[in-house]
């Protein structure tokens, strides 16, 4: 099959079925974008991988709002309090009036957007796998995208502009590289256990490996459900035992919860770098959401830059009074933001900060609203000054020092990313 259109307006191509992809398109197709007015004249083909290996299992996702969003029908629990509890026991409990902590989990997103797509005239699903995006070889504006169809099918599609939410092959060159990684357990107890109204964002009542920080994390569904999470940033993920292990303890000695059943697990691993993710990848090619870089570094969240992605880009294509040959590729986030994610991960490497005792004060120190507005990347430059001066100042200063001296290494066992607009193969 092969979609080429010679005489007519070439089609955007949203490549990915994830939360970058589909935030994408749904803001194409007018959600979240210039008081929900649709676009008649869109011409939009988002790529999806078949079922198998390459779609992702179900995932949840976390942000801060202040009230009702675009994905309120998706969003499956919100909390209004918020906990950070120390090593030695003492924990910060606030409400950050009026934001919330939101999750979502990816089936009802997908379901919610795929919704919004079949409405739409001009929007269309495709299911198949990307093997490479290149410019067209007839030298034309624009891009083209080969991929195969479920049934083995060549699939060839001309875009306008190819927005890729691919993951990259291997992560960019970079000073610090540390993993966020974890699994999670939805349990289901033999009593409540539970305050539905209060998320523990960060639990440090855990042993801290040698390299690193550990903490817990508890999502209350209801007063007997849960999301129980162990989480870890350093260098190497562990084990599945070792996760199942580090689950047991702290359900058991640290929380209490007696008996209970584990109804799903889910487990991941997210960079946290201060490499420089390149957004263009070809003059009408550009890569969005983790591939782009809209993980926070210091923080792993994502889906609230990808949201702000994601707008930014639609907005641009709405003020396009005809195709440019560049396709637009905003930055998830600030220069500043990155700049301070780049220090705090140099100093949680280096072990110069204690991070249980570094998040544990931030959040004692600082209005958590200022605090979660920082984390979001929302924050102002007066409020970054506020709680710079709430950091261990002379280690942050000195990690600030050398970083403009260190090398962009590799991450140990991989190689530097592949040059723009080469073949990319799908994972």
């Amino acid at each position: 099959m092969r979609r080429t259109a010679e005489a007519e307006p070439l089609p955007l191509v949203v490549i990915g079925g994830g939360a970058a992809g589909l935030s994408l398109a749904d803001c194409l197709v007018g959600h979240g974008h210039e008081g929900h007015r649709p676009r008649p004249r869109l011409d939009l083909t988002v790529v999806e991988p078949p079922e198998g290996p390459l779609r992702p299992p179900p995932r949840t996702w976390c942000f801060w709002d202040d009230g009702p969003g675009e994905y309120e029908r998706a969003v499956t629990a919100q909390w209004s309090r918020l906990r950070i509890t120390g090593p030695d026991g003492n924990a910060v409990e606030t409400e950050p009036a009026p934001l919330r902590y939101r999750m979502l989990r990816s089936t009802a997103f997908e379901e919610l957007v795929h919704d919004r797509l079949g409405g739409h005239p001009g929007a269309r699903i495709v299911r198949a796998t990307v093997h490479r995006v290149q410019t067209r070889p007839d030298g034309r504006p624009g891009a083209r995208v080969l991929a195969t169809d479920p049934a083995g099918r060549p699939l060839t599609l001309d875009a306008r502009y190819v927005f890729d939410s691919r993951p990259p092959v291997r992560p960019p060159l970079a000073r610090t590289t540390l993993l966020q990684h974890f699994r999670g357990w939805f349990v289901h107890t033999d009593r409540p256990r539970f305050d539905p109204g209060t998320a523990d964002l960060m639990d440090f009542r855990l042993p801290q490996p040698a390299h690193g920080l550990a903490f817990g994390y508890v999502l209350p569904l209801a007063p007997d459900r849960a999301l129980v999470e162990y989480t870890e940033f350093s260098r190497r993920p562990l084990t599945t035992a070792g996760y199942e292990h580090a689950l047991r303890d702290y359900t058991r000695r640290v929380l209490g919860l007696g008996a209970l059943t584990v109804e799903e697990a889910e487990q991941g691993v997210i960079p946290m770098t201060d490499g420089r993710f390149p957004r263009r990848a070809g003059p009408a090619h550009v890569r969005i959401g983790t591939a782009g870089g809209a993980t926070r570094p210091a923080t792993g969240y994502a889906f609230a830059a990808i949201q702000r992605q994601s707008r930014a880009i639609a907005a641009a294509l709405a003020r396009q009074p005809t195709p440019g040959r560049t396709a637009p590729a905003p930055a998830p986030h600030r220069r500043r933001a990155l700049v301070m994610d780049a220090v705090l991960l140099r100093a949680l490497d280096t072990g110069r900060i204690d991070g249980p005792r570094f998040f544990t004060d931030l959040f004692r120190r600082t209005p958590a609203e200022q605090v979660l507005r920082f984390l979001d990347g929302r924050s102002t430059p007066a409020e970054d000054l506020r709680i710079g001066l709430r950091c261990p100042v002379g280690p942050m200063l000195r990690c600030a020092a050398e970083l403009p001296l260190l090398p962009r290494r590799a991450l140990p066992g991989t190689g530097p990313e592949p040059a723009p607009d080469s073949c990319e193969e799908s994972r």
